[in-house]
């Protein structure tokens, strides 16, 4: 069986589950492969910032997939000398789920709701309202190619956002 679909897990409700993994067996790994992308050395003038509208919880899958959407345009469109480009968001709450039997005679076997704490299934970050979630930095010549990249990556997230020059908005007014 695949994945439940995002919106079973998008809202935020009880306590966060982030227990270590000494304690939690089974915990899958994170999907994200890098935090920091692009020339971490340079400083750059301009930073650019997605961030999100309303408070949620936002899978390793769906971070992974906005950091790879993002990623690539920069570097196509930018050049890897030329952003620093960071996600701002850790995948720390692990989700469970109570599998559900769907055959003939599952009633039998198993429980429904009674004792039903769940499996890890999977890993998520929650995230406050206004929050920053991704952030690229470039030189103000490419400020509209980075904020039309951040755009892409408001599709692969499962909350409304928004892209917003943080740093560097005097530097960029005019073109904006």
């Amino acid at each position: 069986m695949g994945k439940r679909p995002a919106r079973c897990y998008t809202k935020v409700s009880g306590p966060a589950n982030t227990r270590t993994k000494k304690y939690v067996r089974g915990i899958p790994g994170s999907k994200i492969v890098m935090y920091d992308m692009g020339s971490k050395a340079k400083d750059f003038s301009v930073e650019i910032h997605l961030i999100n509208e309303e408070a949620c919880q936002i899978r390793h899958m769906a971070i992974e997939a906005a950091r790879q959407a993002v990623n690539r345009a920069l570097l196509k469109r930018v050049g890897r000398e030329n952003f620093h480009f960071r996600v701002r968001m850790h995948p720390h709450h692990v989700l469970r789920e109570n599998k559900m039997m769907a055959f003939a005679g599952a009633d039998r076997m198993q429980d429904g709701m009674r004792r039903s704490f769940g499996k890890p299934a999977d890993r998520a970050a929650r995230v406050k309202a206004n929050s920053e979630l991704l952030t690229v930095a470039v030189e103000p010549r490419h400020v509209k190619t980075a904020m039309a990249c951040l755009n892409k990556a408001i599709s692969k997230l499962p909350t409304p956002a928004k892209v917003k020059v943080r740093k560097g908005l005097e530097l960029v007014k005019n073109q904006i």
